[in-house]
């Protein structure tokens, strides 16, 4: 963990979920939420964590049980989570966290906090499947605010591409799994988890 650095949590549930066909953020597992268990994975770490929301989904009972930071922006993505964020605090690195990852554990995320750079703006995982970026767990510094507001004012809204194209640090996973997302019914039966809604 890079020194005298304050670091904050942010989950991503801001997403619209289409190809799940329901709010994956909502999704149980062993009487969780998947929302409920990745804040809790993130404040096992950090001392403080957010979740990240659109404007319609700020009332939400599960979401309105935790720390809030609206969407700023809309039509962009899970950047409009990611930087709404670093602008809500600009003095803070943030740890990002999809709530879509039910195999991320805390082994992936001390390490990504113990190998975080120091000086470079993103740290990030590469893919166990093609070696790119990881954005959505990943580590970004305040300096990641001016990178990510130029790449969207271009019109370049991928965080991956943002990451490729950025002086980002990448680490292996330590377990090749963690950052399996689930995002169809399908990938919801090979991870194990009901959707209890």
């Amino acid at each position: 963990m890079p020194e005298n650095d304050r670091i904050c949590g942010l989950v991503l549930a801001g997403g619209e979920s289409r190809r799940m066909g329901r709010d994956k953020a909502l999704l149980e597992r062993e009487g969780q939420t998947q929302l409920s268990r990745t804040v809790a994975l993130l404040q096992r770490h950090v001392a403080r964590v957010f979740v990240s929301a659109r404007p319609d989904q700020a009332g939400e009972p599960e979401r309105g049980r935790f720390n809030r930071i609206v969407d700023r922006y809309t039509g962009i993505g899970p950047v409009a989570g990611i930087l709404s964020a670093l602008e809500s605090d600009a003095s803070a690195s943030w740890l990002v966290l999809a709530c879509d990852l039910p195999n991320v554990d805390d082994r992936t995320i001390a390490f990504l906090l113990k190998s975080a750079s120091a000086d470079k703006p993103f740290t990030a995982f590469e893919s166990s499947y093609d070696g790119l970026p990881e954005p959505l767990c990943a580590f970004y510094r305040p300096e990641s605010c001016a990178i990510i507001q130029h790449f969207v004012n271009e019109g370049l809204v991928c965080p991956r591409k943002m990451l490729i194209r950025s002086d980002t640090h990448l680490l292996r996973q330590p377990e090749p799994s963690a950052l399996d997302n689930v995002n169809t019914p399908d990938d919801l039966v090979r991870a194990g988890m009901k959707a209890t809604l």
